[in-house]
């Protein structure tokens, strides 16, 4: 691998007009509208937070090519698009496809996908009390699943910025429960993705590198009790696993907010507890913050009722975001390659975590991820 260090962001593309979203929220809706019109819910809250950039279209190539150079520029060497397909269709693909892939200087900062395979429920925005519609399910047929890979490869592994390990393309899985029940067991998952790997190497690459997102307590069809995460990993036959967010390891019992440091400290404890679990390389998270209020109806009672209704991470400066890279960096020296983190995240506005510079630290956060990686 290139240099000693793979450094990747998640990516959330939903600052373009989608179709379905327009069919929910109105004409020209993006998760913009959230941003602009969120609030402070408490004394010393900050919010609205004000992108610098302006509140830009992400499928306009120029747009992308604007990003592509700020993040390669601080040392972000990838982005993993947080990426969705339903039995009926693709969804807040336009992004990727007629932003980043049109942008002339994609190969600056390269791309991957992690499948977001969970139910899309309609929290945009959330009431305080709220049947939390289901608007689009996670679980897909294996005829869908079967267009999604030959899409995969053709329109993104054929890409030469797509992100390879060892040369292998890397492709995540956000959703284990999902993927299982997708297929009806863990035998038809496991023939499933092995044909995934099968096709990857037909069109010339070594193999694929399956990666899984790792969080909560997955119950696999027909059984009754969590299911243990080391030997479903096994059974799937992923090559690595990884984490998406802090806030999936930690509870945040602090309300309003719970201190960084604080979160910080129980994820590495998490990361200690996970490696000694499970028997496959782990890309650890460092999360710039936590701050999902935007996604709640403003006009609610703000108290701990349940996502999006949840505490802050507070205290997350700067200046303790370059603290934590350091020591993820220290753990990463370590061991043995490949060192490879993933950022949460590039531009996770509506839930208080991104790298985009706002009006009031500007590129502090990008600065802190240059400086210990890159600097």
């Amino acid at each position: 691998m290139p240099g000693p260090y793979q450094v990747g962001a998640y990516y959330f593309p939903n600052y373009h007009v989608d179709p379905r979203n327009e069919a929910v929220h109105g004409p020209g809706w993006t998760e913009w509208e959230l941003v602009r019109h969120a609030t402070a819910r408490f004394p010393g809250h900050r919010q609205p937070r004000v992108p610098s950039w302006g509140y830009v279209d992400e499928a306009d190539p120029k747009v992308m090519e604007a990003k592509i150079d700020v993040a390669a520029d601080h040392g972000i060497d990838y982005w993993i698009f947080d990426w969705y397909w339903y039995d009926d269709g693709p969804y807040l693909s336009r992004c990727l496809e007629e932003g980043y892939l049109r942008a002339s200087n994609s190969q600056r900062v390269r791309f991957c996908c992690m499948w977001a395979n969970h139910d899309w429920i309609d929290i945009h925005p959330a009431k305080y009390v709220d049947p939390r519609r289901l608007l689009y399910p996670g679980r897909v047929t294996p005829q869908t699943f079967g267009t999604m890979v030959e899409h995969i490869l053709n329109t993104y592994f054929a890409h030469p910025a797509y992100f390879t390990v060892e040369g292998r393309p890397y492709f995540s899985i956000y959703e284990l429960e999902k993927l299982v029940e997708s297929f009806g067991g863990v035998a038809q998952t496991r023939e499933a993705l092995d044909h995934f790997r099968a096709r990857t190497r037909a069109v010339g690459f070594p193999d694929l590198h399956l990666n899984a997102v790792v969080w909560g307590q997955p119950v696999l069809p027909g059984e009754k009790t969590p299911a243990d995460p080391r030997r479903l990993l096994a059974d799937l036959g992923f090559d690595s696993f990884t984490s998406y967010v802090w806030v999936h390891h930690v509870p945040l019992h602090e309300f309003p907010e719970t201190d960084y440091n604080h979160v910080r400290d129980c994820y590495f404890e998490y990361w200690d507890r996970a490696v000694g679990e499970i028997p496959l390389p782990y890309f650890p998270n460092a999360t710039m913050g936590w701050d999902s209020s935007p996604r709640t109806v403003q006009s609610e009672v703000f108290r701990p009722v349940g996502y999006p209704f949840t505490p802050l991470i507070g205290g997350n400066t700067p200046e303790r975001f370059r603290e934590a890279l350091r020591m993820v960096r220290d753990r990463l020296d370590a061991r043995p390659a490949p060192r490879v983190l993933n950022i949460n995240a590039w531009n996770e506005w509506t839930e208080g975590s991104y790298l985009e510079p706002d009006t009031i630290t500007g590129l502090a956060y990008l600065r802190a991820v240059r400086d210990v990686f890159a600097g």
